[in-house]
């Protein structure tokens, strides 16, 4: 016969358990410290070593290209042939090159400009992208398809064809080159934030919001493009690299930045007619190239990591 529960209890002593659950003292207790989610962000962008080594050296190209220059005393557009292709030496870090200038200089201030039409180009054409995308993905119907078939008749062409072609027409110098990339770098960020408007039209507090008879200004700038800002911000990160190559490749088939102006990719298409005698007049500029896109690429990737609300923990 099976034993009876009283049976089992008779001898036992209660002290011997301890009572699990929760425990009504503990009910209210914080367990985790509440955080934002913007500061979560930055704890794990924080443990994000490879991103972290990025952002050092983007900071290590952003320093020397502001106090590069100023570090020796000579300015970069400043010629003495007496003194022309001279190597490493105390008073030039960098040489000099076939005019005498100094290299040092010259490097740097490559750097400044090369930064600044990256970074100002990514910051127009990610401004026009999300006022784009977010009209088209809220409004919807005629204005999503008008604007729609603008972007795709833009992207029939190559990126580089339409950079081209306006730099052709308005001119070389920085803000002629600016503004080519600005007027066809939106495209990309304009299809992504329609998407993202998109998927957040149909999330409840958007439509609370609506019925509630909020103005559809305020429902894109307080909910939509903050809810959004994680993949712009990453998209962002990874579109100035490519400002920075487009300006680089301009400058090297010469529709780009001219003499004596200074930039990364005028100094490589120079450097390229002098690789047999003076290969480090190429090397230096590209060097500096491709770690700026690997510190920017780098950067995305930490960025992209830690805005993606599925890793939080």
């Amino acid at each position: 016969m099976p034993t009876s529960p009283s049976i089992i209890a008779e001898g036992i002593d209660c002290t011997d358990f301890e009572e699990v659950g929760i425990k009504p003292d503990e009910v209210e207790v914080i367990n985790k410290p509440s955080t934002t989610y913007f500061k979560d962000a930055w704890r794990r962008f924080k443990s994000n070593k490879v991103a972290i080594l990025g952002l050092l050296i983007l900071s290590f190209f952003i320093i020397m290209a502001i106090f590069g220059p100023l570090m020796v005393p000579y300015k970069y557009n400043d010629s003495n042939l007496k003194i022309a292709n001279q190597s490493f030496s105390a008073s030039h870090w960098f040489g000099t090159d076939e005019l005498g200038r100094d290299y040092w200089a010259r490097i740097w201030i490559g750097g400044r400009i090369s930064l600044l039409i990256g970074v100002l180009a990514t910051i127009l054409q990610g401004t026009i992208g999300i006022i784009i995308g977010s009209i088209s993905g809220f409004f919807g119907g005629k204005i999503d398809s008008f604007l729609m078939r603008i972007v795709e008749f833009l992207q029939a062409f190559p990126y580089l064809v339409w950079v081209t072609l306006l730099i052709l027409i308005a001119g070389s110098g920085i803000i002629p080159m600016i503004l080519a990339l600005t007027l066809t770098g939106w495209l990309s960020m304009a299809r992504l934030v329609r998407g993202q408007i998109l998927s957040i039209k149909q999330e409840d507090y958007v439509i609370a919001a609506t019925a509630l008879g909020a103005d559809r200004r305020r429902i894109i700038r307080r909910h939509m493009i903050p809810n959004s800002m994680g993949v712009i911000i990453v998209n962002l990160t990874f579109s100035v690299p490519q400002a920075i190559f487009s300006e680089a490749f301009l400058s090297f088939i010469g529709i780009g930045i001219k003499p004596p102006m200074s930039s990364w990719g005028l100094l490589v298409s120079l450097g390229m007619s002098q690789l047999t005698s003076y290969p480090m007049r190429l090397l230096i500029p590209c060097i500096c190239i491709s770690l700026t896109m690997l510190s920017f690429q780098l950067l995305g990737d930490g960025l992209r990591d830690a805005l993606d609300p599925k890793l939080r923990h």
